[in-house]
């Protein structure tokens, strides 16, 4: 298995979401002792945002809260340059079923973690309390922007962050990207004794720039198993036997969805003359989907 370090990527504050529970994809968390069920590989569809909501209009608030602001947590723990905000010039529908992630450059839009203003706008939505999944399949189409310290990610993270604070709350980074390595993009796990630097993850070489198309983001989860994929490709799975000594396994539960578009960080490095003004992260639609 192929370990990789990379920079720390720890949950950061997240505003409290209005009461709309969609619970999708199993019940309640279990235990690393569960039964496990053989696997069937047939899926049923239950629940999507296929965001083909009118052009200039902002994610669904059945669906979708945002995290606002930087200097929490040392510009989300990973000294970020974005401000995220609830704007729609930061996260809107384009009209054409996507849903664009806009991280652009900005004249102080509110307080960084160094005390300086921040340097860009940006947006973070999560589906917590309204749209979560035990077990199932969790994937996202999308096109990916690049640049120096550009860092789109597709993520989830334990519905019992509130009270049960990272990392035991548990970490699944779906996908990640980097500009240092423009053909691949990284799948992470995240828990007690094996966070931030210390992740559990890997990466696929996609043969071309990740960048020039869109591409299909996937992790099964199943009792005691995480499977990664990139357009259908296996290429990292963990379980609880993959741990390192004195780690835990806290998987066995419900999470939630995350899209964000950060910019600079530990690693992807901080912004630069070469960053472009405008970047943006395309989604073509969000899947959540149980084993038959």
């Amino acid at each position: 298995m192929q370990v990789l370090t990379p920079a720390p990527r720890p949950w950061r504050h997240f505003l409290p979401a209005v009461a709309f529970a969609l619970a999708a994809c199993g019940g309640g968390g279990g235990s690393a002792t569960a039964a496990t069920p053989a696997p069937s590989n047939k899926w049923s569809l239950v629940w999507s945002d296929e965001f083909n909501a009118a052009a200039g209009t902002v994610p669904d608030a059945k669906t979708w809260n945002y995290d606002l602001g930087n200097a929490e947590n040392n510009g989300w723990g990973n000294r970020e340059f974005q401000y995220y905000t609830n704007q729609a010039r930061n996260a809107q529908h384009d009209g054409a079923g996507m849903l664009v992630i806009t991280a652009e450059k900005a004249t102080n839009p509110g307080p960084c973690w160094n005390g300086k203003p921040c340097e860009y706008t940006s947006a973070r939505i999560h589906s917590n309390n309204k749209v979560s999944f035990t077990y199932g399949k969790v994937e996202a189409r999308m096109k990916l922007p690049t640049g120096k310290g550009i860092w789109p990610a597709f993520w989830t993270l334990g519905t019992d962050i509130a009270t049960n604070p990272w990392p035991k709350s548990g970490e699944i980074d779906i996908m990640e990207f980097v500009p240092q390595t423009p053909n691949s993009t990284y799948g992470t796990l995240h828990g007690p004794g094996y966070s931030g630097a210390q992740g559990i993850g890997k990466s696929i070489d996609l043969g071309a720039p990740v960048i020039d198309d869109f591409h299909t983001y996937t992790i099964i989860k199943r009792p005691n198993e995480i499977v990664w994929y990139v357009d259908g490709r296996q290429y990292h799975r963990l379980t609880p036997a993959d741990l390192p000594a004195g780690g835990t396994w806290v998987f066995e539960k419900p999470f939630f969805v995350i899209l964000n578009l950060a910019v600079g960080g530990d690693w992807p490095g901080a912004p630069d003359a070469t960053t472009p003004a405008t970047s943006q992260m395309k989604v073509d639609w969000v899947r959540i989907y149980k084993e038959d």
